[in-house]
This record gives structure tokens, sequence and C-alpha cells, in this order.
């Protein structure tokens, strides 16, 4: 399954989704670690907040985004594709992708009985 991790400078998660647009993407399998397998560095208007269109997104592929937190349009958005938004105080995006494959990510505390944002 892929993974993207939300990381504007490709070391650490992100901490909100909806005007990120840099992501590490990871491959995960059972019983391996995940691997990196491509980074994304999109344009401000393909930012989940931006993005207008009704095509494809490269984040709509993703069986996961995992951000530092997330608004409940981000959320809905990407549900809307079948993709699942976690967040997560993990600061790591290796270790917030193998947490997650593993399903062992703590959800973000601030996050943990939702943002109340309504932003994308």
């Amino acid at each position: 399954m892929r993974i993207a991790v939300a990381s504007d400078d490709f070391r650490t998660v992100t901490a909100h989704a909806g005007k990120a647009c840099r992501f590490l993407v990871f491959e995960t399998a059972p019983g391996a670690a995940p691997r990196e397998v491509a980074r994304l560095d999109l344009p401000p208007e393909q930012s989940i907040h931006e993005f207008r269109g009704d095509g494809p997104h490269p984040l709509f592929a993703m069986r996961a985004v995992i951000a530092g937190s997330a608004g409940a349009g981000f959320v809905r958005r990407l549900a809307g594709h079948g993709v699942a938004t976690i967040t997560t105080d993990e600061t790591d995006p290796a270790t917030a992708a193998a947490r997650y494959a593993a399903g062992t990510l703590a959800p973000a505390v601030a996050d943990a009985d939702g943002c109340g944002c309504t932003c994308g």
C-alpha cells in the first residue's frame, strides 16, 4: 500500500496537511519496513486547500495521508476518494509510515477529539 506523509522539508512531518505541497511517498508490505518510493513537490495550486479540479490528484492514489493535523475539508475530500487521513505527533516520516502500517501510530493529541477547524 502507498502512504503519503506531508513533509515540507522532506525530513519531518508537516504540521498541517491542507496547504502542504511536499509529500514523501512510502510503499509498505507486510513484514517489511516501509520504503520511500517517491517525493511529491506539488505547485501551490495542487495543495488540497487550493485544488478545485475534478480530475486526478496524486494524493487520490494513496491509501492514506499522514500529517500533524488536518482540517475537516481535507479529511472529507480525501475520504471521497477512498483515502484515509491520519494525524500524528510523530515527527519522523519513515517512523510514522511504519507505525501506521503496523497499526500502532498514535493520533495527534490536538486531533484526538478533532481539531475543530473547517479549513481544507
